[in-house]
């Protein structure tokens, strides 16, 4: 008797963006269509906002503070029910707004008079214009009426977080949803208690829409892919969901986070939640797992794939090869709501925006980064350390693809690092077909990047890039093995600027041996980029040692040593390590990150920097006018 067709829903858990798709559904349902199965997809995390933060879901927030005495309510939660009538009204338009359905509203919120405001909208008393001009106009430069509306609307959503947080489940976010729960999490026990709880007003709402999603696809194999820690409380609830709605189903979870903190898995528990669990590239172990569902394939010829056997956690995995990136297809997004999402507005850092704004079809230049050297990133990992391209009429025809089918012709390359060549390649089979797209994305800053090159890139449609500059030291960016040097950074980048692309810079701190000095002397140098009009972004992130690193399997050859690990059962991938310096990197952070606020700005771009620090630090040894002579020398 013939088996009938296996269906697949390949599902977004809650919470990972919410202005445009995250890729990762997009990319396995394109390839399984184009290998003949029947697939679809749905974004759960977009449907569970869109359904709280709604009039009915704003009456069920209502309904779990009317169980609380009016006399324990904290200001926020007061302010929320004195104004809840207004709240009520505003929901709907303010929401259409956001999804850009509805920009004529945009003048009522941009006048402050529609929208009630709560504590989200205090810093804006802070800004001052002692001229007596608009505050916001001299915070964030002029701003049309659609922007600031949006920017408005963005804080009023974030009040609305903010309440339901306080009145119904204290670990929502919009994007780390209870991330502590998963986070280099060795134990599974945390959430496993999590799970075991009265469901949260939350948590019946996503039971709600997964029933409704499993009833409307009528699935046989449910794929759920986890990013982030901040996605997984929500994937085991949808399981567990579909477990008791219809135990038939076979469930497999994969993604970033099972790839980088799942690898070691013992915990059998996880297993009454999904059947199987999938490591790096989806493609082969789903293809693999679709077979072996079918009857075609032994459950031992499994690829990458954990499961359950006699109660215990097996391993299997044949050693196939990966589908080629040639071969996996054009992303699709259809089943996706794409006129549903929402543009939020970061008025803070400009490449932090273009995450939070813009419907963006995201796609990939090529696997894996060429580059694979760098010590504290995961090179021994799959997506980093296996590199695969494909060639650019090919990628020419999956955007062409991608923009019939959406409408959108905004593109974020998705890679670890474009190579320059790639980027070349692509730019002149763009510039042939006379194809007019916006993209941006993530790169090295190779010295390749010539100013001619960065100026095609920019003509056939770069508005924006981003690397890693980390430390901005040329001594600590050797033992990064970053194979760039501040010099060459500033003169890549000064190419970029005057093409007229933004340039966003990845900044470290606390990286191992990292003294005081280097980190004063670091600032110095992104002071200087900044002032020279080089960068325009930038972001300061605190070093983490990862297992997976050369620095976490060397720890010795960077001057540091590990802590012990516990016994790992379920996630692990950050590791603390003693740095003999003894260096207080939290202090020091919080001036990196209010001197590059300010930078972002065009605000004391001519100070000392020791003047951000609130603690004594030396004297930087940077010449004030290296980055000037590193660009005289280009």
């Amino acid at each position: 008797m013939q088996r009938p067709p296996i269906r697949v829903l390949s599902v977004i858990p809650p919470m990972t963006q919410l202005n445009t798709p995250y890729p990762s559904t997009a990319y396995l349902t394109g390839f399984l269509r184009s290998r003949g199965f029947a697939a679809q997809q749905e974004d759960i995390a977009l449907a569970l906002v869109l359904e709280l933060f709604s009039p009915s879901g704003l009456q069920a927030i209502r309904k779990s503070i009317d169980t609380q005495p009016p006399g324990k309510r904290s200001p926020l939660i007061s302010g929320f029910v004195e104004q809840f009538d207004r709240y009520l009204a505003t929901i709907t338009p303010a929401i259409a707004f956001l999804q850009g359905r509805d920009p004529s509203i945009g003048h009522r919120i941009a006048g402050r008079n529609f929208l009630p405001e709560g504590p989200r909208f205090e810093p804006l008393d802070v800004y001052v214009d002692d001229e007596g001009g608009d505050p916001l106009a001299w915070a964030f430069g002029a701003l049309g009426v659609q922007d600031r509306a949006r920017h408005f609307a963005t804080l009023y959503l974030n009040d609305l977080a903010d309440v339901l947080r306080e009145a119904a489940d204290s670990r929502f976010e919009f994007v780390r949803y209870a991330e502590s729960l998963a986070q280099s999490q060795p134990s599974f026990e945390p959430l496993a208690r999590a799970l075991a709880a009265a469901p949260t007003l939350v948590d019946s709402t996503l039971k709600n829409l997964t029933i409704s999603a499993v009833d409307r696809n009528k699935p046989n194999l449910v794929l759920v892919s986890v990013p982030f820690p901040g996605s997984v409380y929500a994937a085991f609830r949808i399981a567990q969901t579909i477990k008791a709605h219809d135990p038939s189903i076979v469930i497999a979870l994969g993604g970033g986070y099972v790839n980088t903190e799942l690898r070691e898995l013992k915990e059998a528990r996880v297993f009454d939640y999904f059947d199987y669990v999938t490591l790096d590239d989806g493609e082969q172990p789903i293809i693999a797992l679709l077979e072996h569902l079918d009857g075609k394939r032994p459950r031992l010829n499994l690829v990458r794939t954990f499961a359950r056997v006699d109660g215990k956690v097996r391993y299997f995995n044949t050693g196939e090869a990966d589908v080629p990136f040639a071969e996996v297809g054009t992303p699709t997004w259809d089943g996706l709501p794409l006129d549903r999402y929402l543009s939020l507005l970061d008025m803070l850092n400009p490449m932090h925006r273009l995450w939070s704004d813009g419907r963006w079809n995201k796609l990939t230049v090529a696997h894996g980064c060429y580059w694979k050297k760098c010590s504290f990133c995961d090179v021994s990992l799959d997506y980093i350390g296996r590199y695969d391209g494909a060639p650019a009429e090919l990628l020419v025809d999956r955007i062409e693809e991608i923009i019939a089918e959406t409408g959108q012709t905004g593109f974020h390359f998705v890679d670890e690092a474009a190579p320059p060549k790639a980027l070349k390649a692509l730019a002149d089979e763009l510039q042939k077909r006379n194809r007019a797209i916006s993209w941006w994305g993530n790169i090295r800053f190779e010295k390749s990047f010539t100013p001619e090159l960065c100026n095609q890139l920019a003509d056939s449609g770069c508005i924006a890039i981003s690397g890693g500059l980390e430390v901005a030291s040329d001594r600590l960016l050797t033992l990064m093995k970053k194979g760039v040097s501040v010099d060459q950074v500033a003169r890549v980048t000064r190419s970029f600027s005057e093409a007229g692309i933004l340039v966003h810079a990845y900044l470290m701190y606390g990286f191992p041996t990292q003294t005081v000095q280097d980190t004063v002397d670091a600032l110095e140098y992104v002071r200087q980029l900044f002032a020279a009009g080089c960068i325009q972004s930038g972001f300061f992130h605190r070093f983490a040692c990862t297992v997976h690193s050369p620095v976490g399997k060397n720890p010795a050859e960077y001057g540091i040593k590990l802590k012990a690990l516990p016994p790992i059962t379920f996630g692990s991938n950050d590791v603390e390590f003693i740095d003999p310096s003894g260096v207080d990197h939290n202090i020091l952070g919080k001036a990196l990150n209010k001197a590059l606020y300010n930078y972002m700005h065009g605000i004391g771009l001519d100070a000392n920097v020791r003047s951000w620090f609130d603690i004594k630090v030396p004297k930087t040894t940077v010449p004030r006018d290296f980055i000037a002579r590193a660009l005289a020398r280009r």
